[in-house]
C-alpha cells in the first residue's frame, strides 16, 4: 500500500554547474512502497537529477523537500561505482556501517540476508563479484532503514541475470514500504520492477507517472514505445511538469 503523498519531492529545480545548465525547471515526486525509476539519454541529468534527491548536491534554484518521519539517516544511496575497505569482510562492512548511523551493529547479517548475500557473510570484499559489490551497496543504503533509497544505475555493467536479481531485491525494498528511486538505460527490467517512470531529456522531465498509465495515454504497449514517443516528440507537447499525480 503507497502512500497518497510523496515523501520525497523536487520543485521546480535548477541545477547549473558554472555557466552550463544541467537541470531546467525539474520537478518529481517520490512515495513509500513504490519503485520510481528515471530513463533518459547519457548526458540528459540523470545523475545530477539523482544526487539532487540523494542530498549530495544543492540545486541552484528550486527545492528538494522530504516529507517523512525524522530518523537518523533519511536517504540510502548507491553510487554507480560503489567501493568498500579492503581487508574486511562483508558483515564487517555492514558492522561499521551500522555503527556510523547508530544501528545495532547485529542488524547487519539481516541487510546481508536481504540482498541474497547471507552465504557471503565471511567474504572479503575484493572477493566479490561485480555483481556482489552492487549488492553489498545496496545493503548498506539500507542500513539505518532510511524511507528513501537511492541506487544510481543498479544494473549497469552486470550479466543479466544479477541485473534482474538487483531489480528484484529493488521491488522488494518498495514491498516492505520504502520509497525507491533508480536510474537506469534497460528498459525491460525497469518495466519489470518500477511502478512509475520519470523521463529525462535535455534537462527536463518530459513525462512522468504510473507505467501503466502512460502506456495507455500514448496507446502503446511497451515503456519502450513511451520512453521513444516521450524523447523523439515535440518536447513543449509532451512535457509535463510538476505533477503530483
Amino acid at each position: 500500500m503507497t502512500d497518497t503523498l510523496p515523501i520525497l519531492e523536487a520543485i521546480d529545480i535548477d541545477h547549473d554547474y558554472g555557466a552550463v545548465s544541467v537541470l531546467r525547471n525539474v520537478s518529481a515526486t517520490l512515495r513509500r512502497g513504490t519503485v520510481t525509476a528515471l530513463i533518459g539519454p547519457n548526458g540528459s541529468g540523470k545523475t545530477t537529477l539523482i544526487r539532487s534527491l540523494a542530498g549530495l548536491h544543492e540545486p541552484t534554484a528550486g527545492e528538494i523537500a522530504y516529507h517523512g518521519p525524522e530518523t537518523a539517516r533519511r536517504i540510502g544511496y548507491l553510487p554507480q561505482h560503489p567501493a568498500f575497505r579492503p581487508g574486511f569482510t562483508t558483515l564487517e562492512t555492514l558492522q561499521f556501517y551500522a555503527s556510523l548511523v547508530g544501528a545495532d551493529e547485529t542488524v547487519a547479517m539481516t541487510h546481508l540476508d536481504r540482498v541474497g548475500l547471507a552465504d557471503a557473510a565471511d567474504r572479503p570484499v575484493e572477493a566479490l563479484s561485480g555483481g556482489m559489490t552492487r549488492l553489498l551497496g545496496i545493503a548498506q543504503a539500507t542500513i539505518g532503514d532510511p524511507p528513501v533509497v537511492v541506487l544510481d544505475e543498479p544494473g549497469s555493467g552486470l550479466d543479466p541475470g544479477m541485473s534482474m536479481h538487483v531489480f528484484d531485491v529493488a521491488a522488494d525494498l518498495a514491498d516492505d514500504g520504502i520509497a525507491v528511486l533508480l536510474s537506469s538505460h534497460d528498459l525491460e527490467l525497469v518495466e519489470r520492477a518500477a511502478d512509475r517512470v520519470l523521463v529525462l531529456s535535455d534537462g527536463r522531465i518530459v513525462r512522468q507517472g504510473v507505467i501503466a498509465d502512460l502506456q495507455d495515454e500514448f496507446d502503446v504497449d511497451s515503456l519502450w514505445s513511451v520512453y521513444e514517443t516521450a524523447i523523439g516528440g515535440d518536447l513543449d507537447t509532451v512535457r509535463v511538469q510538476g505533477e503530483r499525480a
